[in-house]
């Protein structure tokens, strides 16, 4: 059974290709230390809710687009263990300066509990 973490972060759309030059660079290091694949998606159609939605949960101010990321990893064992060196990775080093504000970031891991394919 696979296991995902999820990421959802508010880049300046000034920002969207150094954030691009960024992810190449740390997804690169998720895929090394165990995980299977990584998506990076700039938003699209990210509507206004009514009560909640995902610019709100970011705090995306009007100039910033909503990314959505997800990395995939074979199960929850290798996700520990890819994340614990992923962290200690001395390229880690040069996250200080991400593209965007990182205090705004949501993310968490989940187990999937259903998965269709065509």
């Amino acid at each position: 059974m696979s296991y995902i973490d999820g990421f959802v972060i508010a880049v300046p759309v000034a920002k969207r290709e150094q954030f691009i030059a960024h992810a190449n660079t740390f997804d690169a290091i998720f895929l090394e230390v165990g995980a299977t694949r990584v998506m990076e998606c700039w938003g699209d159609d990210v509507p206004d809710g009514k009560l909640t939605d995902f610019r709100r949960a970011v705090q995306a101010k009007d100039d910033e687009s909503v990314v959505f990321s997800w990395v995939e990893w074979p199960d929850k064992a290798t996700r520990d263990a890819g994340m614990a060196k992923f962290m200690k990775d001395p390229r880690m080093a040069a996250a200080s300066d991400m593209p965007f504000d990182g205090k705004r970031m949501i993310f968490g891991g989940f187990a999937p509990v259903v998965s269709l394919s065509a």
